[in-house]
């Protein structure tokens, strides 16, 4: 689950990590009142939204201006000006993609003095099963980018669960950093409260990008990016109080309430399949074939009829789905229950798209022909390979 910048930051500064004084807006009309709380004479006035390079993103409508979804104000007026033109437009940033986010919120900061931008972050390292942190001297840039221009400029280091942060890791982001005497202090310091804050809040990435040093030679979080580990939300009933569901995909946040492993993609195909390891087979082999899927859908293995209907109705919900494709083995999942809720799903939304079902496993020979029976317009197929060939020329055949 992601959160927004200024609900990050808050969280961090509950941690006694240094942040700047903000206040998150919802209306143009708090604008004014926003400013002179904090005082000014610099503000930046800050789009939020799921996405990254917000100050690069260009608005689509041509009243938000050019200036991008993070601006400086110099005067109250100015920010009220920009508040009007950038809530309720929609930000298009690399991140994003072309459709964009409408911005429904801003978040109003006060100005710092920057004399060095760096970057640090913190993330779950499969390999170590540790919290890892990563350090680079080249703030305010796309990691990504200075991993693959100049990955010698980015440093790494573990935390050991059964020790915590020590002395010689805020040492390490020190020397990384070229920092010495109280900045260095700081630094441990500001290392110790993210850990804390990570793992006490059960986050899955922390990003500090930029990182800065102010001209009053104190470090500060300039920005905060969190999403947590979904797995143990339910630990955290505040944190799941943060969550902006008109930041998420509606057929996302309707799966979330039927448990189901849900994740749009860019494809034509829909895809219901028990398993992330066969849905991930799955996926492949109809890109094998020259087709996308639509999304990632695991059921899971004990999932009932209404369960299945549900994923069916999320779905047929896409309208960039052309085609529908089940792939059932049935071991703790019986392939009757998919075949039966399969027919409820079809006769409560109807079936305007090609669909394949490839059934195997537990009660196979009743799914098979509980679908034969019901007279619904379904391609079987015997195997994977037989189920991707039929529904990626059944697909195309339609274009």
């Amino acid at each position: 689950m992601n959160i927004h910048e200024y609900q990050a930051k808050a969280i961090l500064k509950e941690f006694g990590a240094p942040v700047s004084r903000g206040i998150a807006i919802l209306d143009v009309a708090n604008a004014e009142a926003a400013a002179r709380e904090l005082g000014g004479p610099l503000w930046v006035v800050k789009s939020q939204i799921h996405a990254g390079g917000r100050g690069k993103g260009k608005f689509k409508e041509p009243e938000a201006g050019d200036k991008g979804g993070v601006r400086l104000a110099k005067s109250v007026e100015e920010v009220k000006t920009f508040v009007g033109q950038m809530l309720g437009k929609t930000l298009v940033t690399i991140q994003t993609g072309p459709a964009g986010k409408q911005v429904n919120r801003l978040y109003i900061e006060e100005g710092s003095d920057i004399e060095k931008e760096f970057y640090l972050s913190a993330l779950v390292d499969r390999v170590t099963s540790r919290v890892s942190f990563v350090v680079s001297t080249e703030g305010g840039m796309d990691i990504e980018e200075v991993a693959h221009s100049t990955p010698e400029k980015i440093h790494t280091f573990s935390i050991d669960p059964a020790t915590g942060v020590m002395p010689h890791h805020g040492r390490t982001v020190a020397k990384v950093l070229n920092l010495s005497g109280d900045l260095a202090k700081q630094a441990g310091k500001l290392v110790d409260q993210l850990y804390k804050a990570f793992v006490s809040t059960d986050m899955a990435m922390l990003e500090i990008n930029p990182l800065i040093i102010t001209k009053q030679g104190q470090l500060k979080c300039l920005d905060a990016k969190v999403s947590f580990d979904s797995n143990a939300l339910y630990r955290h009933p505040e944190i799941v109080a943060l969550r902006d569901e008109s930041e998420e995909d509606a057929k996302e946040i309707e799966a979330s309430k039927h448990d189901l492993a849900y994740i749009t993609l860019d494809g034509t195909i829909g895809c219901m399949v028990n398993g992330a390891g066969l849905a991930m087979a799955t996926l492949d082999i109809i890109k094998l074939y020259g087709e996308s899927p639509a999304n990632f859908l695991d059921v899971g293995g004990g999932a009932s009829e209404e369960k299945v209907t549900a994923a069916f109705k999320i779905i047929t919900a896409d309208p960039n789905v052309k085609g529908i494709l089940i792939n059932i083995f049935g071991g703790i999942m019986k392939c009757d229950v998919i075949a039966r809720g399969v027919i409820a799903a079809v006769k409560a939304v109807g079936l305007k798209v090609p669909l394949v079902v490839r059934l195997e496993g537990t009660n196979v020979e009743e799914g098979k022909k509980i679908i034969r029976e019901s007279g619904l317009n379904v391609i079987p197929a015997d195997d994977l390979d037989d189920a991707a060939q039929k529904i990626v020329k059944a697909v195309k055949e339609t274009k």
